[in-house]
């Protein structure tokens, strides 16, 4: 067991929830923040949730610069790598995320080479974006996305080219297999406080009425607090090394996204869209959306994640996708978010 562990970018959606997990089961936790400004919210939210934060602490590193990585490593017997950026609206270069990300997870693996175990948190986009897939497609833990597909979103891109500089980091510095990858699909379910995630943006916008309509897309859906067990589970199992665990329940359409929420919030029905945008709209409107354009790619697809594997190798399970559809409601209105 590694007492010590450090959670990069501990304020975000997950990793809030994996260093919540590991303070429960007795870890120190160092949480890494771009500002120490955000290292008090952090530790709130954290206690309000019932840690002991006598074993947190905090230190200032940023994905950008060299700087403070060592000194954030240094006796951590296990490194949660779990920041990267994701951008609040698509850039028009599709590579303006890939350095951060990608130059970023290369300096967490360079200060976290004397870890013991290394957890880096990638997505399912790195995994299930090619051309020509069929309606329903199975990924499973050898798929990647075809970074030469030029549809691809610069979110999109910056996850699989980070994941692969990883991997490669790791076969030549030879700790491959200390190295596990968890690769979650679209993650909703309550967030600790009201910095919520950007994939909650979804189920805000959902709820306040700001679409009125839904393209025809699809996606795998993981609660965000199976996501964080999965990290601390493949932190805490051996045979997790040199293995990319997908982090996923079942598909929902956005239209059954927003199904599920009419049917539990009826308060709200009426700002819940329910009309939904052919395809040919969504591509014509997308020459001149980039947020729109970054969906093109998921039009009449329907992704299926293989996760057995991770059952089998971990004792995490999956909620359904609807209830982490329902708690993440409940919660932007609980915290006042909506």
């Amino acid at each position: 067991m590694a007492d010590k562990v450090l959670v990069t970018g501990v304020s975000g959606f997950i990793a809030k929830h994996a260093a919540l997990q590991l303070l429960q089961k007795g870890y120190e936790v160092r949480g890494t923040v771009r500002s120490l400004s955000k290292a008090f919210q952090v530790k709130k939210t954290l206690e309000d949730a019932g840690a002991d934060v006598s074993r947190l602490s905090f230190v200032a590193a940023d994905l950008t610069s060299d700087e403070g990585w060592d000194e954030a490593a240094e006796g951590c017997g296990g490194v949660m790598h779990v920041a990267s950026p994701f951008p609040v609206s698509q850039p028009r270069d599709r590579d303006a995320l890939t350095p951060a990300a990608r130059d970023g997870a290369l300096r967490v693996l360079k200060a976290a080479e004397k870890a013991g175990r290394i957890v880096m948190t990638s997505s399912m986009a790195a995994m299930v974006y090619h051309p020509n897939r069929p309606p329903v497609v199975r990924i499973g833990e050898d798929d990647w996305t075809d970074l030469e597909w030029r549809a691809l979103s610069p979110y999109i891109v910056s996850k699989t080219a980070a994941e692969k500089a990883a991997w490669d980091a790791a076969v030549i510095g030879g700790f491959k297999h200390r190295l596990t990858v968890v690769n979650p699909s679209l993650v909703l379910g309550p967030p600790l406080d009201d910095d919520i995630g950007a994939s909650l943006d979804l189920i805000k916008f959902f709820m306040t009425g700001a679409y009125p309509a839904i393209p025809p897309v699809s996606f795998p859906i993981v609660d965000v607090r199976d996501a964080a067990a999965l990290h601390v589970a493949a932190l805490e199992t051996p045979e997790a090394g040199g293995r990319r665990l997908i982090a996923s329940a079942d598909t929902l359409s956005l239209k059954g996204v927003a199904d599920i929420l009419r049917e539990a919030f009826p308060d709200r029905a009426k700002k819940i869209p329910s009309k939904t945008l052919p395809s040919w709209l969504v591509r014509a409107l997308a020459l001149f959306d980039r947020n729109l354009a970054s969906v093109v790619p998921d039009l009449g697809v329907a992704p299926q994640a293989e996760t057995d594997y991770v059952t089998a190798l971990t004792d995490v399970r999956f909620r359904p996708a609807k209830e982490a559809v329902i708690e993440a409601g409940a919660a932007l209105e609980r915290l006042n978010v909506i």
